[in-house]
Order: C-alpha cells, then structure tokens, then sequence
C-alpha cells in the first residue's frame, strides 16, 4: 500500500511546525477511539487522533479520514491553523464558518417573524394600490 500523503506536503507542514515552534516534544498524542457511525469498526480501532500542544494549552481531535497516518496528518495541520490564527489575534476561518452556519440554522423570533408579515402586509397594499381601476 502507498502513502497517502506526499513527501512534499510532510515536508512543507514539518517547516511550518518549526516556524511555529512546535516540536515533537512539546505535543501529547494520544490515539483514542473515534466515534460516530460506523459500527463495528469504528468501535475496534483507535484511529482518531487527539493532540495537545503544551505550552498553548490547545489541542485538536481528528477523524476525518480512516487512516491513522492521515488523521496524524491532518491533526498536525489543523493545530498549525489554530496556533497561526492565535498569533495572528484573529479568529480562524473555519470558526467563523461554524458561526455562520449556526446563525443561518437559527430559528426567527417571534418579533422578527411578526415584522416580516408586517412588512408583507404593507407592500401588498401597496400593489393593491398600483393596480388599474375596474369598471365597476
């Protein structure tokens, strides 16, 4: 079986995490579980990856893939993401997203409900208005 992940990409996130100044030492990697569906399977193997950088105090848990290499992978990066948007004093786009997706799934209070009907209800006179005249 090949790799999944090219030499180029372990290269290019190893020069990241050393620009950030995260080694091997400094992070905790456990293999755990996963969970979700997937039945028997899913339940027998630890292929979801948790890692914690210690002297952030941030950690990530990956199950994305079914592979535990690339879950070390993807862990990897994603703790890079989290650690650069820390640095950079803003918050990471996937964050942003969820919160995006979150207020778009929220539902409408009753005042806003009743203020869209209100203002239904007055553009529809309003074209009632614009109507032409009848003869009767």
């Amino acid at each position: 079986m090949s790799d999944p992940i090219s030499t180029q990409k372990l290269t290019e996130l190893e020069q990241r995490m050393l620009a950030l100044g995260i080694t091997d030492e400094t992070l905790t990697e456990k293999f755990v579980r996963g969970s979700g569906a997937g039945g028997q399977k899913i339940n027998k193997t630890s292929s979801c990856v948790f890692l914690k950088h210690l002297p952030s105090g941030l950690s990530v848990k990956c199950q994305a893939a079914r592979s535990r290499e690339m879950n070390r992978f993807l862990a990897r990066r994603e703790l890079c993401e989290e650690l650069e948007a820390v640095r950079d004093g803003k918050e990471s786009e996937r964050v942003q997203e969820m919160e995006k997706i979150r207020r778009q799934k929220r539902r409408r209070s009753r005042r806003s409900k009743q203020r869209s009907v209100a203002d239904k209800r007055l553009l529809s006179n309003k074209k009632t208005l614009r109507r032409q005249p009848t003869s009767e």
